[in-house]
């Protein structure tokens, strides 16, 4: 908004030029959204403790967990939503909001949103802790990321080529398939952090640090000069993505602040679902969906644990792991809660300088 403006006041003023870069535009929008999220923190926190929104702790769910768990009973969920308004808030004032990519990424984090949005609802209402139907949810999201596969696939600029990372000149165009390769990005990524939101401030930390990442990403990717350089795929358009992952980045940090262990609210499904949405358009979008693997290798591990747990148990009736996510894991090997959310934070840390790596080794 600020874009439209304040920008075209450049020939009354040569101040009003600084509103053309996307860098001056992205540090604001990520000071914008941290100073929304502590704003608005206690407005939230406390309308939802007055709605009783609070966290259920079911001792049957695991047995092994209810005793490190049971002192979160009654903390306040749902602020995903404090997160969404802050990037969404943040990046309509400082972004362009004709540009098609950033309303691509606004529409997929709402939709998302509002799926989790539902199931945070019908877990507090009608105590069904399950919430929403997996197959439901599931569906939902298919659909978004179908969606959002058809327009990429279709758009003359980006295209269905996937950039293959570490090979220099090597662009795999996937054609018709690249939709559905679009789609699993979208719901895996969606999904792989709702998987690792289970400790105080463990999720909202690890998309903080790959939002940065991305954010970097972006701007290289919609810059000629760079992308030339870099000999990336130059997308042009791209780089306003930059504002939105900042503004992730500003929310991100501005929730944590309420997030961090003990924590005084939790994102539920709401922010978790959307979050891990929002990375994967973002990825797809610059063409650097594989290099997702890596800088979110947090979010893989989590969901890979799940899923070998689930295998492994079905299979030969034994566990992996004392319990998945891997997180929980750890925390029933004694490690305390904090100390496993820095570790892993510190590790996302690592993944995402190695991400960046990935742009200069070809």
């Amino acid at each position: 908004m600020f874009y439209h403006l304040l920008y075209p006041l450049r020939e009354l003023f040569f101040g009003f030029n600084i509103f053309r870069y996307i860098t001056f535009r992205a540090a604001m929008a990520a000071v914008t959204a941290f100073t929304l999220s502590i704003l608005l923190g206690p407005f939230l926190l406390r309308k939802l403790s007055e709605l009783k929104v609070g966290e259920n702790i079911r001792k049957e769910e695991c047995p092994g967990l209810y005793p490190l768990h049971k002192g979160k009973e009654g903390t306040p969920t749902m602020g995903g939503i404090l997160i969404l308004l802050s990037i969404i808030g943040a990046t309509l004032l400082w972004g362009d909001i004709t540009n098609r990519y950033i309303l691509l990424a606004i529409f997929t984090t709402v939709w998302l949103g509002m799926i989790g949005f539902t199931d945070d609802y019908i877990k507090l209402t009608k105590k069904r802790s399950l919430g929403l139907r997996p197959r439901v949810k599931f569906l939902w999201q298919l659909l978004l990321g179908l969606i959002i596969g058809i327009t990429v696939a279709y758009d003359p600029v980006i295209g269905s080529r996937l950039d293959i990372p570490f090979l220099k000149d090597l662009v795999v165009n996937l054609g018709p398939f690249y939709s559905i390769f679009v789609m699993l990005v979208i719901v895996g990524s969606s999904n792989a952090v709702n998987l690792t939101d289970g400790l105080d401030g463990l999720a909202i930390g690890c998309i903080t640090i790959v939002a940065v990442a991305y954010s970097g990403m972006s701007y290289l990717t919609g810059n000629i000069r760079f992308s030339d350089y870099l000999n990336i795929i130059y997308v042009p358009g791209v780089g306003e993505l930059t504002i939105f992952c900042a503004s992730i980045v500003g929310a991100g940090l501005g929730f944590l602040w309420y997030n961090t262990y003990p924590a005084s609210v939790f994102m539920g499904d709401t922010g978790a679902l959307a979050l891990g949405g929002a990375i994967g358009v973002v990825a797809v979008l610059i063409k650097k969906e594989l290099v997702l693997l890596l800088v979110g290798g947090i979010f893989v591990v989590e969901a890979l644990s799940v899923i070998l747990q689930v295998g492994s148990y079905k299979i030969t009736k034994k566990r992996i792991f004392l319990i998945a996510p891997v997180h929980h894991h750890f925390q029933l090997k004694g490690w305390a809660e904090p100390k496993v959310t820095v570790r892993f934070w510190i590790i996302g840390a690592v993944l995402a300088l190695l991400s960046l790596a990935t742009l200069k080794i070809r």
